[in-house]
C-alpha cells in the first residue's frame, strides 16, 4: 500500500472529490482524519471506510477558521505523532457563467479571498507540524482555467493561478524542511453530479446539450475525454506518496491533456 503508516488531515472531505480522495487515501493504508463544516457526511464516510477495513476519524472544522484549524492540527499530532499529508478540497463559491465585466466587485474579489485565505491558513498550520519532523506533503487542486482561458469561468480560472503560485513559494520554503507541496490540475470529473449539474447550466447558456457540451470539452483534450474523479484521486495518492519523492513545486497534470506544461 502507497500511504501505509501515513497520517493524512482532508479538508473538505465531506465533498464529491473529497470523499473520493479520502476512500483512495485510506485504501492505500493512510489514516485519514476527515475534516469539514458539516459533521454528518463527513461522519458516515468514516464509518464506511472503516467498515471497508480503512482508519478514519471525522472533526468538524471550518478551514477557513484559523484557531479551528490549529487545534484540530494540535490534536490530530498530539494522538499519532505527527502530520504526513494535508489536502485541502473544500469547495468555494465561485460565480461563473458571465463576463467579467458584468460581475460586481464582490462577486469577482470574494471567492479569490476565500481561496486564498483556507490555502494559506491549512498549508502553513500543516507545514509548522511537518517541520518538527523534517518530512510531509502538502497537496492542493486546481482546474484547467488556471492555466487555459475559459469563456466566462469568473475569477475561478484567477484563483486556481494564485494557488498554483502559493504551492510554487510554499516548495520554495519548505523543502529545505523535506516538506514537499504539490497541486493536482484537473480538467473536472463529469461524473461527479455536481459538475455534471454545473455543465448542464453552461450547455443551457451555450444552447446546446448537456453531451454535446461535454463532448465538445472532451475533443480539445489529447485523450479525447475528461478525467474521472477515481483518476484524480489515484494521482493524489502517487503524488502523496514516496513514489513521488523527487517532486516538489509541480503542478501534476490530470486533465487528459487538456493542458500543456
Amino acid at each position: 500500500m502507497l500511504l501505509e503508516k501515513k497520517n493524512a488531515v482532508i479538508y473538505g472531505a465531506g465533498g464529491e472529490i473529497g470523499s473520493t480522495v479520502a476512500r483512495a487515501f485510506a485504501r492505500e493504508g493512510a489514516r485519514v482524519f476527515l475534516a469539514g463544516r458539516t459533521l454528518a457526511p463527513i461522519e458516515a464516510l468514516a464509518e464506511e471506510i472503516t467498515r471497508a477495513g480503512g482508519r478514519a476519524e471525522a472533526a468538524q472544522v471550518d478551514a477557513l477558521d484559523q484557531q479551528a484549524i490549529e487545534k484540530h492540527l494540535a490534536e490530530v499530532a498530539q494522538k499519532t505523532g505527527g502530520i504526513d499529508i494535508s489536502f485541502n478540497l473544500i469547495g468555494i463559491g465561485y460565480e461563473q457563467g458571465e463576463p467579467l465585466t458584468e460581475m460586481t466587485l464582490e462577486s469577482f474579489t470574494l471567492p479569490i479571498a476565500d481561496a486564498m485565505k483556507t490555502q494559506f491558513l491549512t498549508t502553513t498550520a500543516a507545514a509548522r507540524h511537518m517541520s518538527k519532523k523534517g518530512s510531509g506533503v502538502i497537496l492542493a487542486i486546481t482546474a484547467t482555467p488556471g492555466r487555459n482561458f475559459i469563456p466566462n469561468s469568473g475569477s475561478f480560472g484567477i484563483a486556481c493561478a494564485a494557488i498554483e503560485g502559493l504551492c510554487r513559494q510554499l516548495a520554495g520554503e519548505l523543502g529545505p524542511q523535506g516538506i514537499r507541496v504539490i497541486c493536482l490540475r484537473s480538467a473536472g470529473s463529469p461524473d461527479l453530479p455536481k459538475l455534471g449539474e454545473f455543465f448542464r447550466q453552461l450547455a443551457e447558456l451555450a444552447g446546446v446539450s448537456r453531451e454535446e457540451f461535454e463532448a465538445n470539452i472532451a475533443e480539445r483534450t489529447l485523450l479525447k475525454r475528461l478525467p474521472k474523479a477515481a483518476e484524480v484521486a489515484n494521482a493524489a495518492v502517487l503524488m502523496a506518496s514516496n513514489y513521488a519523492s523527487a517532486m516538489t513545486a509541480e503542478v501534476a497534470n490530470v486533465t487528459c491533456g487538456a493542458t500543456l506544461d
